[in-house]
């Protein structure tokens, strides 16, 4: 009887000779241990012998169902970022929190094939709920009434876009991608181009939200409930829970050797520690947070 549950729900909670399955709540979630206490009130017992708690072979599916909008969206609004910022990591917790899905300006057909079924839909058409993109010039940032922008170390993006580019998705380049001239010549055309593509979407879009990467790695509730309010959308804490337990999908590369040790030269770095400088005072002027410490030439 036991195992038959085991496979329906994502918890068991295990007290000889009981066992209590269910999901994930805000009081007691599995990225947080639960305290002593709330396990002593629920059982009345030790708690130490009641909190014997195990995640299940069974997916967290409470935030699986996805499915575009009702009625045309009266906004259209941008998901953008500079190629390998994690674009397609945000909308896939984009779609688990909200359960809608999102556009793109492309199509990837390896992405549709993914589950990212607004790839197919025509990006204007007011059915998702944002709309990826990676342009940068006025003409196509007007077209969108509001942008989230969406940041990441140029140095991590760097290196996410040069493995994309010479081996897809979830491939690595090779030691002769990194070693020839491809690589210096990447990051001398790719470097100033993360920077202009900020500095023209702080500029020229109608209104907009400054996501940084490393702000949802590192505090994913407070920054999904800041993302999904902008997009004008509530969604509910049984939604956030799955979603953070979700969080990764199908988008990392398998482990395995990414790149030489040291891949940017001196040269390298001065040209891009430059341009972090200039986003920073670029996003104090505009009175958005500035970029996280990390990036931050020392």
């Amino acid at each position: 009887m036991i195992f038959d549950v085991l496979q329906e729900l994502p918890l068991a909670v295990l007290q000889t000779p009981d066992c209590f399955c269910g999901y994930a709540t805000a009081a007691f979630s599995l990225q947080e241990p639960a305290q002593d206490s709330l396990c002593a009130a629920a059982n009345g017992s030790d708690p130490a012998e009641f909190c014997q708690v195990y995640q299940t072979p069974v997916q967290d599916s409470r935030c699986m169902d996805r499915k575009f909008l009702q009625e045309k969206s009266r906004q259209l609004v941008a998901l953008s970022s500079f190629p390998g910022a994690g674009n397609t990591w945000v909308r896939h917790l984009v779609e688990l929190a909200t359960g809608y899905y999102t556009g793109s300006f492309y199509f990837d057909g390896s992405l549709y094939n993914k589950g990212f079924k607004g790839e197919k839909d025509y990006w204007k058409s007011g059915r998702t709920i944002c709309v990826k993109t990676h342009e940068s010039g006025r003409h196509e940032m007007e077209m969108y009434d509001a942008a989230v922008l969406l940041i990441r170390n140029p140095y991590r993006c760097l290196l996410a876009e040069f493995n994309r580019k010479c081996a897809g998705h979830m491939g690595y380049a090779s030691e002769q991608h990194w070693r020839g001239q491809e690589w210096p010549e990447f990051v001398g055309s790719y470097a100033p181009w993360w920077a202009s593509h900020v500095l023209d979407w702080l500029r020229f879009s109608r209104r907009l939200l400054v996501l940084h990467y490393e702000e949802l790695q590192g505090a994913l509730f407070p920054t999904l409930h800041t993302l999904t309010s902008f997009l004008n959308t509530s969604v509910s804490p049984e939604r956030l829970l799955c979603t953070e337990i979700n969080q990764d999908g199908h988008f990392k590369r398998p482990a395995g050797r990414q790149r030489p040790l040291h891949p940017f030269t001196p040269e390298m770095r001065r040209l891009i520690d430059g341009y972090i400088r200039t986003v920073d005072q670029a996003l104090r002027e505009r009175n958005h947070s500035g970029l996280p410490s990390e990036y931050l030439p020392r």
